[in-house]
């Protein structure tokens, strides 16, 4: 099975795949958003949400009040359907961290088998002074209280777009 199989499988039931390519990423986009909606810049050629309705200029009090936040995602970890989303300057992690729906595009050629891989890849990055990366598996959830309840520090709910043509 190869490593975006094994992400598909291993993201099931935790957050919902989309499979979409350049040219079909504003009717996908469109599907998996709730309005209003907020984003930071995507770093795809060919892919953006300039002609999109996810705002990219807001206000903390928009971003507090967005339904869905999209952000780009560096790495896909196949087996544990994860996606790693860095910690930049455009505030990705608040996007991703405080909307109740969060939607992440990822490249499909950045899907990695595994995390050993995922670290590999991220290696460079991190030696060139980026120094952390938020890995989200799905809508947040805690069990601290016996009970699992999910949605209580994040997102309620998951959206990955995998872009095929990258």
């Amino acid at each position: 099975m190869s490593s975006e199989e094994t992400f598909r499988e291993s993201a099931a039931g935790t957050a919902t795949v989309h499979e979409t390519t350049a040219e079909e990423f504003a009717e996908t986009l469109e599907s998996a958003i709730e309005k209003p909606a907020v984003g930071t810049p995507l770093p795809f050629e060919g892919v953006s949400l300039d002609e999109s309705p996810v705002e990219t200029e807001f206000s903390p009090e928009e971003l507090q009040s967005a339904e869905t936040g999209v952000t780009p995602a560096r790495v896909g970890i196949g087996e544990y359907g994860t996606v790693t989303l860095p910690s930049d300057g455009a505030g990705s992690e608040l996007v991703s961290l405080y909307t109740p729906r969060h939607v992440a595009v990822l490249a499909a050629s950045a899907i990695e088998p595994d995390m050993k891989a995922a670290y590999e890849r991220l290696s460079e990055e991190f030696a060139g002074g980026a120094d952390s990366q938020v890995l989200a598996t799905g809508p947040s959830a805690t069990a601290d209280m016996g009970t699992l309840i999910e949605g209580v520090h994040g997102p309620h709910e998951v959206h990955i777009l995998v872009l095929e043509d990258r």
